[in-house]
């Protein structure tokens, strides 16, 4: 059986990454692949990582700290990859996944201000190494995605200040340019127009 592909979304706050993955499993199970949709941290398909996100998100935990943060993260990819990306993958499905390592070195890296090269070593191992074959990124502007979310509940990391989420996009968009499986769209505009763009990079490689 062939190896499946995995396919990641990322962005910042309100850059429909939500809306656009759910369009994309709908795409591709048209064209008959078994499709496994996932996220981090906290898979909806596992209890583990589910439990882990709770306390990364929950607004009651202000005292956490960076490198608590970091760990947690790691900790709920290791379970991820191991219990419900992998064995997708080995099944021959396509994996898509909201947020994966991409984001741990735009939060705890830049916007944390953790050492980038620690980072990437301990991520390279609670990852097992596995990298997507596919990154679409849809960016955003902090002050776009602040226009999009007024009035709404914010987690912990949605309610950081605009220069932590300005730091984010900046790491974001180096690592676009710093990687050739990185592919970037602009969040705005049309849902339909943006999907387009999406279907074109993902018929490129299946």
């Amino acid at each position: 059986m062939p190896k499946g592909k995995f396919i990641v979304f990322e962005g910042g706050e309100k850059s429909g990454k939500s809306t656009q993955i759910e369009l994309l499993k709908k795409y591709l199970e048209t064209k008959n692949f078994q499709v496994i949709l996932t996220r981090e941290p906290g898979s909806k398909l596992s209890t583990i990582t589910q439990s882990i996100r709770e306390i990364i998100l929950n607004n009651k935990n202000t005292n956490l700290t960076a490198r608590a943060e970091l760990l947690l993260f790691l900790a709920d990819r290791s379970q991820h990859v191991a219990e419900i990306v992998q064995p997708a993958l080995e099944q021959g499905k396509i994996v898509l996944c909201d947020r994966f390592d991409g984001s741990t070195f735009a939060y705890q890296g830049a916007a944390r201000h953790l050492d980038l090269a620690e980072i990437k070593s301990m991520n390279n191992w609670a990852k097992y190494g596995l990298n997507p074959d596919l990154v679409l990124y849809l960016d955003i502007r902090p002050e776009q995605a602040l226009e999009r979310s007024r009035g709404e509940k914010h987690d912990r990391l949605d309610a950081e200040n605009s220069d932590f989420h300005e730091a984010v996009r900046a790491a974001y968009l180096r690592q676009a340019q710093e990687n050739k499986n990185w592919f970037t769209l602009s969040a705005i505009g049309s849902i339909e127009d943006i999907f387009q763009n999406i279907k074109k990079e993902i018929d490129k490689i299946l």
